[in-house]
């Protein structure tokens, strides 16, 4: 069971299930006693609020860092920290396995058909439809991650997560 500091990083693209995954993983790992912070990509944006802060990749990728910095400070007060975040970014990737206690990285491979059924935010129809620009996959290349610890390929239904999330919280 995860009782010391670490960092549970949850990446892949837009609808591949990060959040619903992170929130399942942190459920679990409270109901066994287990503190936990969830950071997920869009919320911190969101409260960050930094104006001048775009969905391109150097702003994606000045994002991904200020997460990666906001995990590291927590993990450091002995908490679990749950990330769940695009940020698919090799430069990332390697700052967070030099930096980051007991780092494991989770990456959820789906397929874009399934991410476009999916599309809980409609940005792959606004993009096939050319009303959305910057969207990761579609119009940005992704970085996939070269050595994670898990790799799931998650085209299947997310109604029931929690053979996910053991596989998550057995590591």
């Amino acid at each position: 069971m995860l009782t010391s500091p670490k960092v549970l990083w949850i990446t892949g693209l837009s609808g591949a299930g990060k959040t619903t995954i992170a929130r399942a993983t942190q459920e679990i790992l409270r109901s066994k006693g287990v503190c936990t912070v969830l950071l997920d990509g869009d919320q911190v944006r969101n409260v960050v609020r930094d104006e001048t802060c775009g969905h391109d990749r150097a702003n994606r990728l000045k994002n991904a860092y200020r997460i990666s910095r906001l995990a590291k400070l927590i993990a450091e007060q002995g908490l679990v920290v749950i990330v769940a975040t695009m940020s698919l970014f090799h430069e990332i990737h390697d700052w967070n396995r030099k930096n980051l206690p007991r780092y494991f990285e989770i990456y959820l491979k789906v397929d874009l058909e399934t991410l476009q059924k999916r599309d809980p935010k409609g940005l792959y129809h606004k993009a096939s439809r050319g009303k959305e620009s910057n969207i990761v996959g579609v119009h940005l290349d992704i970085e996939e991650p070269l050595h994670p610890d898990l790799v799931i390929e998650n085209n299947e239904n997310l109604e029931d997560v929690s053979v996910i999330v053991e596989l998550i919280v057995a590591h």
